[in-house]
């Protein structure tokens, strides 16, 4: 169940090539859904996620959004995703996310930045070259900028993925060829090992979920662990009764077995009286 994980910048063709990759090998390709499903969980508008991830956001809509949030909730539906098989994940931090995943190929499609103005300028009809150097650039920017905080990556950097290709130089059918030659090498097959590492991945990422999602446990920051099935809970928390709810919302979410709590609880501070005057 081939899993390809593709960059998205404007301007190189990456949704060109992904669209007819998903024809030449009848895989999925990741959609508006997680837009919809991301929006939902944080109930707001699925135009404001658009937003925020093409760097168009406004300062007050930046300030109110809650990005670790919207991390987490982005971070599910790509591993839910990668974890069914046979998809094209585009965007979204897929090639950062699922880079440990073995059987996962991360592609980065690019182009020279002249190209891709001049491709947004035939896109929008338009002739103002200027608008169209800020768009790319912005978007680059936005790229580049998220990328670093989620993941402390740099953008582009080609150790991050395992093909580069460069549409200046490729059609688009030669990029389908050559990511279809590569997804077929025995590098990039499911193993039961790389199976698990990915479900283990999802299911991880499922609790985290769930502890934002609970009033409780919404400002927990601790370290979770998935392995088939027994999720292990490390860490420090406040004091016994967050201890205890973490535990039981770890145990209720969907695919959880069993839990090992090895969280600790804080040290309280010992109080001084301050002498009267």
């Amino acid at each position: 169940m081939p899993v390809i994980a593709m960059t998205q910048e404007m301007g190189s063709l990456a949704k060109d090539v992904a669209l007819e990759l998903t024809a030449a090998m009848n895989l999925a390709v990741m959609r508006h859904e997680v837009v919809d499903h991301v929006a939902g969980k944080m109930h707001v508008s699925t135009s404001l996620i658009n937003r925020l991830r093409e760097g168009k956001a406004g300062l007050i809509e930046r300030a109110k959004t809650d990005t670790e949030r919207l991390a987490l909730y982005t971070a599910e539906e790509v591993f839910e995703l990668a974890n069914k098989g046979n998809v094209v994940l585009r965007g979204w931090g897929a090639t950062c996310l699922l880079r440990p995943v073995p059987h996962v190929l991360t592609v980065r499609i690019t182009r020279s930045f002249h190209k891709r103005v001049e491709w947004l300028m035939n896109h929008l009809e338009t002739d103002d070259r200027d608008f169209a150097e800020s768009e790319i650039r912005r978007s680059d920017h936005a790229h580049a900028t998220r990328m670093h905080q989620l993941f402390g990556v740099t953008w582009g950097d080609p150790v991050l993925y395992d093909l580069v290709l460069n549409t200046d130089r490729l059609s688009v059918h030669s990029c389908v060829e050559q990511i279809r030659q590569l997804s077929q090498r025995p590098e990039f097959q499911e193993s039961e090992a790389s199976r698990q590492l990915l479900a283990n991945m999802t299911l991880a990422s499922r609790v985290r979920s769930a502890l934002k999602d609970n009033e409780t446990t919404e400002e927990v920051n601790i370290t979770i662990e998935a392995q088939k099935g027994r999720v292990i809970l490390k860490g420090i928390v406040v004091n016994a009764h967050e201890q205890a709810e973490v535990e039981k919302v770890a145990s209720l979410v969907s695919g959880v077995v069993g839990v090992e709590n090895r969280l600790r609880l804080m040290t309280s501070s010992r109080l001084f009286t301050s002498s009267k005057t």
